[in-house]
């Protein structure tokens, strides 16, 4: 698990954990989870880089903020926090919902990315995804399971995550769980479900606008989004690169920390280096 302190940003709590010591890395979580999907892999990405995770204002132990729930809010509240946390540019790493918000803000701030991660993520709003997924888009359905049921959905998620026999610790699943459980981070997935929705296809037509050094790291047996999403995402980004991983699951930063790290290690140590020569450009 990783360590965790309660910051106030613009009067809001929020819930970051910071590892290790060098140039910016920041971790975006998707849902039903929160920042400590990270606890395997950030401390791998530790050991050259200052790596930061948060709880999305709204979700996990973080308050929510004013303002919509579309990726470009997401985006615009992460760069209110890399300023308030002086950060100029940071590698942004997103999976699941944090990856458009990722894509998003590399579109809009590309001077503030020197490299862009994106993971299992809905980033083509047209093409295929598992059954639960085309239901939950649904907004009626949305809002009936998250509220009425939210064991359903997040245990549902859980088992079709990660691979059959592997198990959570106790104390990870708990704080999973007990947040997601809060009716206000329901509620406010509801919104966020709703906003994406609407905001996908514009999301879409800015990929060929961006610049940014670009890996997408796709799990081969992702349950939700098949590995076409990584692949046609990476045929409208210029320059970027499409890595599948074997057998790996939607939380492979989980049980693969290791491998999903020894692909995005090297690609931060290149990106960063053609961050600067774009810049300089």
């Amino acid at each position: 698990m990783l360590a965790t302190s309660i910051e106030s940003h613009g009067g809001h709590a929020l819930r970051v954990a910071r590892v290790g010591s060098g140039p910016a890395v920041i971790l975006l979580h998707g849902y039903p989870d929160n920042l400590q999907v990270w606890s395997e892999l950030a401390p791998r990405l530790a050991h050259c880089c200052e790596v930061i995770a948060f709880d999305w204002p709204g979700m996990g132990y973080s308050e929510a903020w004013n303002g919509g729930a579309t990726p470009f809010d997401f985006a615009r509240r992460l760069r209110t926090l890399m300023n308030g946390w002086k950060i100029e540019t940071a590698a942004i790493i997103g999976h699941d919902m944090g990856g458009q918000p990722a894509l998003a803000f590399a579109a809009e701030y590309p001077e503030r990315v020197s490299g862009l991660v994106v993971m299992n993520s809905l980033v083509i709003w047209d093409e295929k995804t598992s059954w639960e997924i085309a239901l939950l888009r649904k907004f009626g359905w949305n809002r009936v399971l998250l509220e009425r049921m939210p064991r359903t959905v997040f245990f549902r998620a859980v088992r079709t995550f990660l691979p059959r026999g592997y198990k959570l610790s106790a104390e990870l699943r708990s704080d999973l769980w007990a947040s997601f459980e809060r009716p206000e981070v329901r509620k406010f997935v509801v919104r966020m479900c709703a906003g994406y929705q609407g905001t996908l296809p514009r999301l879409k037509q800015l990929y060929p606008t961006i610049r940014t050094p670009s890996l997408f790291l796709w799990a081969e047996r992702d349950k939700h989004f098949p590995v076409a999403h990584g692949r046609k995402l990476a045929e409208m980004v210029p320059g970027a690169k499409f890595e599948e991983i074997a057998r790996a699951g939607h939380w492979m930063a989980l049980n693969l920390a290791e491998e999903v790290s020894a692909r995005i290690l090297p690609f931060l140590d290149t990106a960063s280096c053609e961050h600067a020569e774009i810049n300089e450009t």
